[in-house]
């Protein structure tokens, strides 16, 4: 009797632990001196990853934001984020019949007091266990540009240098 009691508490330890990935997790965005700019909510629904957020301190006018494919935000200039996160080996670009990335997003506004409210649904991107899952071995990461994305240039829109990264790693704890 107390080895089926063991045994029935392994199997539902062990359940437990594998458990399903999050279907919603905050990014903390942090400016290259390291103040938190906001959070970003990655809620994955039925029609998609949604991105749900107020930002602060940005310089105005439309900013690219794109997932990149490593899980590091090292200031100044979070080149440690890696490329855009391409696991199907695609052409950049929202406007590219080659495309796009999996980590393309929409350009944010920012207004005149450097302020931005987030919200976007994407669809090339999960937490499942898949190629397209946000939570890879590196991580990835959540990053914003100095320009605009034009959409079509390669590798990158054209968005100039990185302004704010957030990371997105397994090791870190879901969104309540």
């Amino acid at each position: 009797m107390n080895i089926q009691k063991l045994g029935i508490v392994t199997v539902l330890f062990l359940v437990g632990c594998t458990g399903n990935p999050p279907t919603k997790f905050d990014v903390d965005v942090k400016n290259p001196d390291g103040d938190s700019l906001g959070k970003i909510t990655f809620e994955e629904k039925a029609d998609g990853m949604h991105l749900k957020g107020d930002l602060q301190g940005l310089p105005p006018g439309e900013l690219a934001m794109h997932i990149h494919d490593r899980g590091k935000c090292e200031p100044p200039d979070f080149i440690s984020a890696g490329n855009h996160f391409n696991p199907d080996k695609k052409e950049h670009g929202l406007l590219n019949a080659k495309g796009p990335h999996a980590g393309d997003l929409p350009n944010i506004t920012v207004d005149e007091d450097g302020k931005a409210k987030v919200k976007i649904t994407a669809t090339g991107i999960t937490f499942k266990e898949s190629k397209t899952s946000l939570y890879t071995n590196k991580g990835t990461s959540l990053v914003i540009h100095e320009k605009a994305d034009d959409g079509m240039s390669q590798p990158a829109g054209d968005s100039g240098a990185r302004i704010a990264c957030g990371e997105i790693t397994k090791d870190r704890k879901p969104a309540k």
